[in-house]
């Protein structure tokens, strides 16, 4: 669809059931915006898919860090496969056209894994903070069945929030237009075309971000300032020092994904924009999934003993 047919789209009252994902026609730059997320997505694509192979074949990971890395890296995979692909199609074949019902289950996947996302970045800083700060207490604290039990816990509360929005923007009518200026699909922006009330699901969908956003951020923040007290104290080990930068760094892309994304979910939606929030996605998606392969495996000994395991079992098989 060409920006003529986006402009009769604005124009039309009628009640849609396919949208226009217009977010590159309205780009200043969308040739280097396309060029920017195809090399993140090809960096982040290799880069968990083989984290995630050496965590499943490498008897030495299997520890409980591995196992939410493993989640976080399926996460980060799915997240990327879920945008990137449909946008390069878009733009080459120049048609942006989607169904309400193709665009709702986008919705849903993208709040899904976010919102997974959000909750295991902070199961993971409460892992290192009981690694570091109650190392006896680790085997018990972090044993298995606990392990799994929090995984079960991210999943479910991330599909409840994503199938809330979801199956409340499917009926909504959509009388103001069908033109989305992202290049995915996103609620708010659902929510803003609609011709209906919707002030009493903006209330209720701020209670559900306040519970996948401000909370696991509140657990990310104590539970590194408990490590950070711990490596800098009379008592630490070299060991503990050498966690240290791997959690400074975890820190720098939590805080972007957190950022980013409060900025785009914790706004009222009568100021959303769907062109800032199409700058914001890259930070809370692309850019985590390009950095945590390199912030979790070239900074770590296991990893790193794992690939190299990993290479020479392959050069030896040729």
């Amino acid at each position: 669809m060409l920006a003529n047919d986006v402009t009769k789209g604005e124009k039309n009252t009628s009640s849609w059931t396919e949208f226009v994902l217009a977010g590159l026609l309205y780009h200043k730059a969308p040739t280097v915006f396309l060029g920017l997320n195809l090399v993140m997505f090809l960096i982040a694509l290799i880069g968990n898919s083989l984290l995630l192979i050496l965590i499943k074949t490498d008897s030495g990971l299997q520890t409980p860090m591995y196992f939410f890395l493993s989640q976080l890296a399926f996460m980060d995979l799915c997240q990327v496969l879920s945008i990137v692909p449909q946008t390069m199609v878009n733009f080459v074949t120049q048609r942006y056209n989607i169904s309400l019902y193709a665009c709702v289950t986008q919705i849903f996947i993208i709040l899904t894994l976010g919102g997974a996302e959000c909750l295991i970045l902070a199961t993971m800083s409460y892992d290192r903070f009981v690694a570091i700060c109650r190392p006896l207490q680790y085997p018990v604290l972090m044993r298995r069945r606990i392990c799994y039990i929090l995984s079960v816990g991210v999943w479910f509360w991330s599909c409840v929030q994503a199938l809330t929005c979801s199956l409340y923007v499917l009926p909504l009518p959509y009388c103001k237009s069908n033109v989305i200026k992202h290049n995915m699909c996103d609620y708010p922006a659902l929510v803003q075309l609609s011709c209906s009330d919707n002030s009493a699901f903006e209330k209720t969908i701020y209670i559900g971000d306040f519970l996948v956003l401000l909370i696991p951020v509140s657990v990310i923040l104590v539970s590194y300032i408990a490590i950070f007290l711990q490596v800098l104290g009379p008592h630490s080990s070299k060991r503990s020092h050498k966690a240290l930068g791997t959690c400074l760094s975890h820190l720098c892309v939590v805080g972007l994904f957190y950022g980013a994304s409060m900025l785009t979910y914790m706004t009222p939606i009568s100021s959303y924009s769907a062109l800032r929030s199409m700058t914001n996605t890259v930070f809370w998606t692309l850019v985590p999934a390009t950095m945590n392969p390199f912030i979790y495996s070239l900074r770590n000994r296991d990893v790193s003993a794992a690939l190299r395991k990993l290479f020479a079992k392959y050069t030896s098989h040729k």
